[in-house]
C-alpha cells in the first residue's frame, strides 16, 4: 500500500524481533529499507512492537528512538495466540512464541489489523540475519489491543 491511508501518521504497527545485542545499526538498516521498499513514510508508523523478553535490547530501542516511536511490548502468550503464515520453532524455543515480527506488529496494530509486509530478515554482510520485522497497518482511528503490554522508551 503506498500513498494514501499508509502514510498518515500513526497508522502503522512495525513488529520487530533481534538476537541478543543485534546492532542498532542493523535493525535500522532493516526498518529503513522495508519501508522504502514498501513505499511506506516512517512517519506513519506508530509504535514498533516486539515480545516483552526484548523489550530492553538496546537495538530495538536505538530503532524506536530513530523512528521517534515507543517500543511496545507484548507477553510471548499474547503472540503465540495469534496465527501466522510461517511460524518458527527457534523463535519458539528461544523466546515461548512461534513469531515475533508478523505478530507483535498485529497485536499492536489492533483489531481488523491487516499484515501489509511479512517477516523480513535482515541482510548483514559475512554473518547471519540479526533481526527480523514485520508492518501492520492500523485501522481507524489508533486503535489498540485489549491485550496487556507495557511500553518502553528510551530515556534521553
Amino acid at each position: 500500500m503506498t500513498g494514501g491511508r499508509a502514510s498518515a501518521p500513526g497508522v502503522l504497527a512495525v513488529g520487530v524481533g533481534g538476537c541478543r545485542d543485534v546492532p542498532a545499526e542493523e535493525v535500522v538498516t532493516l526498518l529503513r529499507e522495508v519501508l522504502a521498499a514498501h513505499g511506506l513514510d516512517p512517519a506513519a508508523v506508530a509504535e514498533l512492537a516486539t515480545v516483552d523478553v526484548k523489550a530492553a535490547e538496546p537495538g530495538l530501542l536505538a530503532a524506536a528512538a530513530w523512528l521517534g516511536v515507543p517500543l511496545r511490548a507484548h507477553p510471548a502468550a499474547v503472540l503465540a495466540a495469534v496465527p501466522v503464515a510461517e511460524p518458527s520453532s527457534r523463535s519458539l524455543r528461544s523466546v515461548g512464541t512461534p513469531s515475533v515480527a508478523e505478530a507483535a506488529a498485529l497485536c499492536s496494530a489492533g483489531p481488523g489489523a491487516r499484515l501489509l509486509v511479512g517477516k523480513v530478515k535482515s541482510a548483514p554482510v559475512g554473518r547471519l540475519p540479526g533481526a527480523t520485522c514485520a508492518v501492520a497497518y492500523r485501522p481507524g482511528p489508533a486503535a489498540h489491543p485489549s491485550a496487556p503490554a507495557q511500553d518502553h522508551e528510551e530515556k534521553r
